[in-house]
């Protein structure tokens, strides 16, 4: 007997996920409380963001009445604005050459008391090749540093440690072509080198001689409700001998130069503690304020970052809370719930494709919301004053994604609590409290340092460290604190500890989901 094969000729079945997919999208765009709940989180992060460019104020005359444009930093060679403020008895060097110089003493006389103090940990005298006395211009220094031994410095983001760090000591650079080469000595006999830079496109004629540069002395106060941080200036003075100058360099010997010089010391006044040189048969004692490095972003500066322009992106994302929260809990209200549970036995891939559908729409939102505020919140601060620090574009793209990656991981968390909850007023307060308070709690000052960083490390909140465009500097004495813009751990370290919640909780969500009723 012979055996027929049954055939059906209806059409495959559809992708179930798919259909859930379809269905998912369905209802939100249908429902228009959600939609414009994600328009309104759109436009407040954009909002909010114009609202406090618009609304910044600060004074930047000091005791001269000098204008705020007086206060913009120069830039340095690689584009980013920097401290170029020291003073340099110098003289010109046409072509190679050397100079060798022994430092015997470096103090620092507080200008608070006029007494003299440790000098800062920063504090640096030395000998240093610079392209002019233009201030930004390149350079390459060799110097003895209060508190950090010798170093050689080149255009304000580069440091490299030597081993020296007693005094008297021996310091040389050595020009050739666009190639700065720092060695250090104990006794001028045995030399060991630091370190070698190229300062690219250096001019046949530099300026070449003995500096000295110390930064503010700043003092910061912690408390449970605020942190605050007091400066004033510092002079460090330097005494050298035993100098030696190779290669062509003039007979008209050495000139002296406050670099940078600006009447006031900065925003808010403040007068500078007198600088200059003088010559002691073989020795030159120089003295000088200031400091060579890239400047810190910060409270109360001029300069703004391009996260300053997403400040408002905590406020979106609390709407965004709203609207994922109740994109699962409004259909265990209304009873919705048992229809979509039995449209899909599968109860997992129900919540799939919520997340899949909240996820995506939150994203490309929130994407359309920081391209947009970037360049206008930007063209405003720069309008009322501001400077920008710049950033590469790379960067700029990871702060902008990483903004609209932020706000969708929290949907999908905010749904899985949802889920686990059943109610929206418990669900966005649960979540609330786990992204959006630690995150005001760190940045507001509201907590010390210390348990700022703790809760930027251990909590969701910790997904805000995507927007730190800007690099803390170990030669540069400042606050790195969350308020300032700068995040305990890194972005992607950031990122994933918001994800890994986000997964915990949609693991719990389909646990619940698969074992209680509908």
């Amino acid at each position: 007997m012979t055996m027929t094969t049954y055939r059906s000729e209806a059409p495959p079945a559809r992708d179930g996920f798919g259909q859930l997919l379809r269905a998912e999208w369905t209802k939100f765009r249908t429902v228009r409380g959600w939609v414009i709940g994600l328009v309104a989180a759109a436009l407040v992060i954009v909002l909010i963001g114009l609202f406090g460019a618009a609304a910044s104020n600060f004074s930047c005359a000091g005791p001269e009445g000098r204008s705020c444009a007086a206060s913009t930093p120069p830039v340095g060679p690689d584009g980013e604005p920097v401290n170029d403020r020291f003073y340099l008895a110098h003289q010109s060097l046409s072509g190679d050459g050397s100079i060798t110089a022994r430092l015997t003493s470096l103090t620092t006389v507080s200008s608070s008391d006029n007494q003299k103090t440790e000098p800062e940990p920063w504090t640096k005298a030395g000998i240093i090749i610079k392209e002019s006395t233009t201030p930004g211009s390149a350079y390459a220094a060799l110097a003895v540093t209060g508190g950090h031994g010798v170093r050689m410095q080149h255009n304000y983001t580069g440091d490299i440690a030597g081993t020296v760090s007693t005094k008297p000591s021996w310091l040389r650079l050595t020009r050739s072509g666009d190639t700065i080469t720092g060695h250090e000595s104990t006794d001028g006999t045995d030399w060991h080198l630091v370190g070698t830079v190229s300062l690219p496109g250096l001019p046949s004629t530099v300026r070449a001689g003995l500096f000295a540069a110390s930064p503010h002395h700043e003092v910061i106060t912690e408390s449970f409700v605020s942190t605050s941080a007091t400066s004033y200036p510092t002079l460090a003075t330097a005494e050298f001998d035993r100098i030696d100058l190779q290669g062509t360099w003039p007979d008209t010997g050495w000139t002296g130069d406050s670099i940078g010089d600006r009447a006031g010391g900065g925003p808010g006044g403040g007068a500078e503690p007198p600088v200059g040189f003088d010559e002691t048969g073989d020795g030159v004692t120089v003295s000088g304020a200031g400091n060579i490095a890239p400047i810190v972003a910060g409270r109360g500066g001029l300069g703004k970052t391009i996260e300053s322009s997403l400040v408002g992106a905590f406020a979106g994302l609390i709407a965004v809370i709203v609207v994922a929260a109740t994109f699962m809990t409004s259909e265990y209200r209304r009873g919705l719930i048992r229809t979509s549970l039995a449209a899909s036995p599968r109860r997992g891939r129900v919540l799939a494709a919520k997340a899949v559908v909240i996820g995506a729409v939150t994203f490309v939102t929130g994407l359309a919301a920081a391209v947009i505020a970037v360049p206008l919140v930007g063209a405003v601060e720069r309008d009322k004053g501001h400077f920008m620090f710049p950033v590469p574009t790379a960067t700029e793209v990871r702060v902008v994604v990483g903004t609209a990656a932020l706000l969708a991981v929290a949907a999908v968390f905010s749904l899985a609590v949802g889920t686990v909850l059943r109610r929206s007023a418990g669900a966005v307060t649960v979540v609330i409290v786990a992204i959006v308070l630690p995150y005001i709690l760190a940045i507001a000052s509201v907590l010390p340092s210390g348990p700022s960083d703790w809760l930027l490390r251990v909590t969701p909140a910790a997904a805000f460290a995507v927007q730190q465009s800007v690099p803390e500097y170990a030669q540069v004495t400042a606050s790195y604190a969350p308020a300032d813009g700068y995040f305990p751990l890194t972005p992607l370290a950031g990122f994933a500890v918001l994800c890994g919640y986000t997964a915990l909780a949609l693991g719990v969500a389909t646990f619940v989901l698969r074992r209680r009723d509908a």
